[in-house]
């Protein structure tokens, strides 16, 4: 039952950072909209800074966006039931490390081998390693003249 009640306060932080986001993230955008329509004045270096406040708000209304994905997928499989499951191999995944990162899809096994090589073996996932060949691409194919491009000068 801990795990229960954990995992309904976990909910309860989503939501609540969700909502939080939701509020930042329009606020931010309607500020970028203002800046982009208010009327350009002063020198080149006004014009630059002006510039870089826009593209530093950019960058962080990014990560939010990105943070606000990852809550809201994290509800939905509240919802499906699977929230606290390991993606990868179904193992549960530790509320502590839920509470340290309530959208968190992988237990921590899983996730340094996923960042160890990259994210290309949950990436690729079943793929058919039987039709890759070593050697020329077209060494095993008929040519014909009537292919082939010739550039005369």
């Amino acid at each position: 039952m801990a795990r229960q009640d954990a995992l309904l306060r976990l909910h309860k932080t989503l939501t609540a950072r969700r909502t939080e986001l939701r509020k930042r993230l329009g606020l931010e955008l309607a500020e970028l909209a203002h800046l982009k329509h208010s009327s350009a004045s002063g020198d080149v270096a006004d014009a630059a800074f002006d510039s870089s406040g826009e593209e530093i708000s950019s960058a962080l209304a990014e990560l939010e966006s990105k943070e606000l994905a990852q809550i809201e997928r994290a509800l939905s499989r509240l919802k499906a039931g699977t929230y606290g499951k390991c993606e990868v191999c179904a193992v549960k995944i530790p509320v502590a490390r839920l509470n340290a990162l309530p959208f968190s899809t992988q237990c921590v096994k899983c996730q340094r081998e996923s960042e160890r090589d990259g994210g290309w073996s949950a990436a690729l996932g079943d793929t058919d390693w039987s039709r890759i060949r070593d050697g020329d691409p077209m060494a095993e194919r008929e040519m014909r003249a009537s292919e082939l491009e010739v550039e005369v000068r």
